[in-house]
């Protein structure tokens, strides 16, 4: 049994008088509608060559890697590890961005040293070694003669366990895009534009994309051209989606060149992975690798190894990778059974206590559930219970699990008030992770939810659609949706625009799909002309529609092919009687 879903909050994203002035100039200068143009300048753009740049990223564009601090250091000691014959582990955290820069590096080195058999890598497990280095991997670094281990996507705050490698006579260089703590490790070279003392122009790289500058470097220094290192930002663009971070920059340019390899020349593994999660070849959209590719790359740290997702990712071997893509998605089809038994055991919980309609917080805890789904499940219940939320797991004694926030509000902090109660912690402002012991669970309960309702604010309470601008039907033209085109890839700081149009009324064929009816089908007007679409979950929509009630939608717009046909389609998001407070 589900809860109600809360109403959503509209925000229209307001021009400035002096962005309409900018706005209206940009329209002339460029000759499209100022509604298109304002869409440029809410990304920043405020002149013609700003927008030609934003809409046609160049690789040109790319920063000189040894802007990066250390850079220098890490290139010269990874050229004398390959010219010293020297064993190379590259080591990775378990997930998208983590398992991509795995394969990035393992694959670039294994081009540029004198014998493949010098490079090996090394994924850590999710349950028995956690996130980031750990001594069980130095061990194995130890154990195979490895004396250098490239770690990406982890390491920042690995001090100690940089020192115990260094005992045993190995090397790091670390790659990350973490936040570092007070002190750096001592390693031979750390990569991190968020480093306090760093001036590298850009500081959202994602753990793949810092890879991707150390291979551009150690090409750069040694006369390997950069044509070679294109295949990898097919790889970079994979992180990027997945790792939720900025689309802007530098990373728009990687994403950019990273989307078009992959609709281009995939590499063996990803072909086959793409063909098993129904995505048409040349048509792979940044919500693809979101929606379909990164939770399958995923699902290989939750259910069993992350190493099977780099296997995958660097074979060359087609029958290898069409049985590991099938091999990859039936740990998914696992991960999403785990995730729908948990999410309803755990909504069964919360509708059957009589208190949970009056808390600011969510706090669930289950016997021997999935470790590797508990953060989704918190997603789930967040769709339902817009609150900051915790989903917890009993197993061998121990307590343990992920926590989700909501609308900016400080998870963070508000499990760090409670972090006498706690044996272990960490995370950021919107997620984290937290062990206990069972006997402080009731009380970090009642001290998480009491700072909750003490610090959340009544709009961080309610979620929210970002709003790109009121528009008419008729303001949908080819021209329009040509702009809406060339302003991919979308994602965090380039959001895909959602628009609203008020008054609409059905026109002609609205109906209930689905097998309870509970989607929407819609053939709308307003004063200006017609758009059909679908609304998923908003079956009940209809009866007001038919009877002549008139709605405000908000909608992003895809095309649709049917039969041979493409058209324009609304995806609506939501719907609200026009007037309705």
């Amino acid at each position: 049994m589900l809860a109600p879903r809360m109403n959503n909050s509209w925000q229209i994203k307001s021009l400035s008088n002096e962005q309409r002035v900018v706005a209206e100039r940009l329209a002339a200068e460029l000759n499209i509608s100022v509604v298109s143009a304002s869409m440029l300048v809410r990304r920043g753009i405020s002149t013609v060559q700003d927008a030609k740049t934003f809409v046609h990223p160049q690789l040109g564009m790319l920063h000189d890697p040894f802007l990066m601090k250390d850079m220098d250091k890490a290139v010269a000691r990874l050229h004398k590890a390959i010219i010293n014959n020297e064993r190379i582990l590259v080591f990775g955290d378990y997930d998208v961005d983590g398992t991509t820069a795995v394969a990035l590096m393992y694959t670039f080195l294994c081009s540029v040293v004198k014998s493949p058999e010098q490079v090996d890598y090394y994924i850590p497990d999710r349950y028995t070694e956690g996130y980031g280095i750990s001594n069980k991997g130095i061990d194995y670094a130890a154990s195979t003669g490895c004396s250098l281990i490239v770690a990406l996507d982890c390491g920042i705050r690995s001090i100690a366990e940089v020192d115990y490698a260094a005992s045993l006579g190995i090397d790091f260089i670390i790659c990350d895009h973490h936040l570092p703590g007070q002190n750096i490790p001592k390693a031979v070279a750390v990569l991190d534009a968020k480093r306090a003392d760093s001036t590298y122009p850009f500081s959202e790289l994602c753990g793949c994309g810092v890879g991707f500058k150390l291979a551009q470097a150690y090409s750069e220094q040694n006369n390997i051209p950069f044509d070679s290192l294109q295949p990898y930002l097919a790889l970079v663009a994979m992180a990027i989606a997945s790792d939720i971070v900025p689309v802007t920059g530098e990373n728009r340019v990687l994403a950019y060149y990273g989307i078009k390899m992959l609709n281009t020349e995939p590499a063996v593994g990803i072909k086959n992975l793409m063909n098993i999660a129904g995505i048409e070849y040349g048509k792979l959209t940044i919500s693809d690798l979101v929606y379909k590719i990164g939770p399958r790359i995923n699902a290989c740290g939750r259910i069993r190894s992350g190493r099977d997702a780099v296997r995958l990712l660097i074979t060359d071997d087609d029958a290898e990778a069409r049985q590991m893509s099938e091999e990859i998605n039936h740990q998914n089809e696992i991960r999403r059974d785990l995730d729908q038994q948990i999410t309803g055991e755990a909504m069964q919980m919360l509708t059957s206590d009589p208190d949970n309609e009056r808390r600011y917080s969510t706090v669930v805890c289950g016997e021997n559930w999935h470790k590797g789904v508990v953060g989704i499940v918190a997603s789930r219940l967040i769709d339902n219970y817009y609150r900051p939320t915790i989903v917890l797991s009993l197993t061998d004694g121990m307590i343990s699990g992920s926590a989700r926030s909501v609308g900016g509000f400080d998870i963070y902090s508000a499990i760090d008030s409670c972090s006498d109660l706690l044996t272990n912690f960490g995370g950021h402002i919107f997620a984290a992770g937290l062990s206990m012991k069972p006997e402080n669970l009731e009380a970090f309960k009642q001290r998480f939810e009491k700072y909750v309702s003490e610090h959340i604010l009544p709009e961080q309470q309610q979620p929210v659609i970002q709003i790109e601008e009121e528009i008419t039907f008729s303001d949908i033209t080819s021209q329009f949706f040509s702009l809406l085109k060339h302003l991919e890839p979308f994602g965090p700081g380039n959001p895909r625009p959602i628009f609203v149009t008020r008054n609409v009324s059905n026109y002609r064929y609205t109906h209930r799909v689905g097998k309870q009816g509970e989607h929407l089908r819609l053939d709308i007007k307003d004063k200006t002309g017609s758009m059909q679409g679908i609304a998923f979950g908003k079956g009940e929509y209809a009866v007001p529609l038919l009877n002549g009630k008139n709605m405000d939608v908000c909608y992003e717009l895809q095309q649709n092919t049917f039969n041979g046909q493409t058209s324009l389609q609304m995806m609506v998001q939501d719907m609200k009687l026009t007037n309705d407070k």
